[in-house]
């Protein structure tokens, strides 16, 4: 393949591009992309299949009505709810329109979270994660760094990319709090929907009560969607109003229209979904640790960080992976804050996982001559075992259910929190 693909740009290639460069018939297994791989199941893609001709032929509705759907689905109120074609569309109009001076943002972080409003001139304050932290977030420290800097805007990611850290919700709220007087707070929940920590964890209905949050949402990665490119903002009505005025009328595509007209009839499917990204979290993290050298960070996200071994390095693995393995990761060399002795690793079924760790020995035994191995215990035990995928099973983590649909949170979680923080 031509490795050129892999190398253009701050992102990583897509799956077209290295699938053209791999050629017809290649096997690609992708732990570079964050994507849930239980979801949509294949009945609901024998429906979009069966419904194909129609959903590329005529016009969507316009993106307040597919909106006014969604919502009614998850339960929140269309008022307060602005849908765009993925959240990075968002990120862009939120950085034209609310951004005016100046942003902090915690690093390493998704990378158009400072890209974009670097390129429109935004002065970008950047709090630095450290490595001997585990990438956790001091929320104390982080406003001290925005009051020290005078940021007008101030970003949280929950579960925050790459390292998958997850803040409690009720740290959230206090941080948003404490910061009631800046133009504008964003808690990027991108990735929410994977936390097994707590049932409720998102902060987006009390976005809608607050005068200066927004709360964003991308539905790609947790439907397993990313080529639909939807997602969606919380915040309250004039804030979610004056984002969804600036969004062209017909912004979504059929193929999305579809996909949130079907996702309330296979809402059971999707949080078993969730249980089995779970699970499968744990299965990853155990056999990461096999590897001799490689440091593993706690995660509540669909992916895990890792740190490779000393004389190990990110790029040639990455190459190495994709050329002889046909493995695809996330060398994190070009995020800011990062190195490229960190790779990010996407929660996959147990198979995948297998080839993934069989391709990392591989590197290591090319690199060390040989000395770098499994014990043979470990193998028998990682090999060729089944994980038993019904809800009861003893290795099945049980994940919050039901809680994309909850309208309100219980009256006594709101008990204190207009003085908190103040």
């Amino acid at each position: 393949m031509d490795l050129n693909v892999l190398r253009q740009g701050a992102h990583s290639a897509s799956y077209f591009a290295l699938a053209r460069s791999m050629g017809e018939g290649a096997s690609i297994v992708d732990f570079c992309i964050p994507c849930n791989p239980y979801f949509p199941t294949q009945e609901m893609f024998d429906r979009l299949s069966a419904d194909l001709q129609n959903i590329l032929k005529y016009y969507p509705s316009d993106s307040g009505t597919i909106t006014n759907k969604l919502c009614s689905v998850l339960g929140l109120h269309p008022q307060t709810v602005a849908m765009a074609n993925g959240s990075t569309e968002l990120i862009t109009w939120i950085d034209h329109l609310l951004i005016n001076s100046s942003i902090a943002i915690p690093i390493p972080t998704f990378g158009r979270w400072t890209d974009q409003p670097l390129e429109t001139g935004k002065r970008v304050d950047m709090f630095l994660l450290q490595e001997r932290d585990n990438f956790t977030l001091d929320l104390e420290e982080y406003v001290r760094f925005i009051r020290a800097r005078g940021s007008r805007v101030a970003v949280l990611c929950n579960p925050n990319n790459p390292d998958g850290n997850y803040l409690p919700r009720r740290e959230v709220l206090r941080f948003v709090d404490e910061l009631d007087d800046l133009d504008l707070v964003v808690v990027d929940e991108s990735f929410v929907d994977f936390v097994d920590a707590e049932r409720y964890p998102s902060v987006g209905p009390d976005a809608a009560i607050r005068p200066n949050v927004i709360v964003l949402k991308s539905l790609g990665k947790n439907y397993g969607l990313h080529g639909i490119r939807f997602g969606y903002l919380v915040a309250n009505p004039a804030l979610a109003a004056k984002v969804g005025k600036a969004l062209p009328k017909w912004n979504l595509n059929s193929l999305a229209e579809a996909v949130v007209h079907m996702i309330s009839d296979h809402e059971a499917e999707y949080h078993d979904s969730l249980r089995l990204l779970s699970r499968d979290r744990r299965h990853l993290t155990e056999e990461l640790s096999r590897v001799p050298g490689l440091t593993i960070f706690p995660s509540q996200a669909n992916f895990v960080l890792v740190k490779l071994p000393v004389g190990w390095h990110g790029v040639e693995l990455r190459d190495y992976l994709i050329s002889r393995h046909g493995v695809y990761i996330r060398e994190c060399g070009n995020k800011l804050g990062m190195s490229s002795q960190f790779v990010r690793l996407v929660v996959r079924p147990r198979d995948d996982v297998d080839r993934l760790v069989d391709g990392m020995l591989s590197y290591g035994r090319y690199l060390h001559g040989g000395m770098l191995e499994l014990a043979d215990s470990d193998r028998e035990r990682g090999l060729g075992a089944e994980l038993s995928a019904s809800e009861g099973g003893a290795d099945l983590i049980m994940h919050p259910a039901s809680r994309s649909t909850i309208t309100h949170i219980p009256a006594e979680r709101y008990t204190g929190l207009a003085a908190v923080g103040r």
